[in-house]
């Protein structure tokens, strides 16, 4: 009970302060590059970077894309190696400091690997997104698929989860982040699960059109 009231406290104390920044902030503004849009890559292992070199990790490359199609854009790395929903519900709190005005939200793929309860999997995703959309952030979520060894009835219930709550929340869908990459030896590292930079590179061509629409607001 204590521990609920203190996180109630804190989340109504961050709710004040960017309602504050919105109001007096730079957000309203033209995106320069003095005053570039703030966009939280949040997720696990596949947007934090694991097994890749400084740059080219999916936010470091996602970067590089958006500079070169002339927006300006703060990309910031909130991926967590090992995270499932649930670690990425109990830090959001933290991620909200970041002041994102765009969020990409990836996380999921460790709730499959581990075989963990969708209806938890939904239910912290849910949480999430409300977490970002009361604070004003345009969200882009990408789908996740579940390993397609854990069984017909767990593969449907978990992978209708990401375009059923993109509808519950009304934001934009990217169906399956590691679309065209996943299972590819030429566009993973040697464990199969995470991408090379060339499988960034794709990652990064694949969701940019889903992603441009959001950053037009103050470009």
């Amino acid at each position: 009970m204590i521990q609920f009231m203190a996180r109630k406290i804190v989340f109504s104390i961050l709710f004040l302060f960017f309602s504050l920044s919105f109001s007096f902030g730079g957000y309203g503004n033209p995106a320069t590059a003095d005053n570039p849009i703030k966009l939280l890559a949040y997720g696990d292992s596949l947007t934090h970077g694991y097994g890749l070199e400084a740059g080219d990790t999916f936010p470091d490359r996602l970067q590089q894309a958006l500079n070169e199609a002339g927006y300006a854009v703060d990309v910031i790395n909130g991926g967590n190696s090992g995270d499932t929903t649930a670690s990425g519900l109990a830090r959001l709190d933290w991620a909200l400091f970041d002041k994102p005005e765009v969020v990409i939200v990836e996380l999921g793929a460790n709730d499959g690997l581990r075989g963990l309860e969708p209806s938890e999997t939904r239910e912290n995703l849910r949480k999430i997104l409300r977490g970002f959309k009361d604070f004003g952030a345009k969200v882009l979520l990408t789908g996740m698929q579940a390993p397609r060894n854990l069984g017909e009835e767990y593969v449907l219930e978990f992978d209708k989860i990401y375009p059923e709550i993109a509808k519950e929340f009304d934001v934009e869908l990217y169906p399956f982040f590691l679309n065209g990459v996943a299972l590819d030896p030429e566009l993973n590292q040697a464990d199969g699960i995470h991408p090379n930079r060339t499988g960034v590179d794709k990652i990064v061509k694949g969701i940019l059109p889903y992603l441009e629409p959001l950053l037009k607001g103050r470009t």
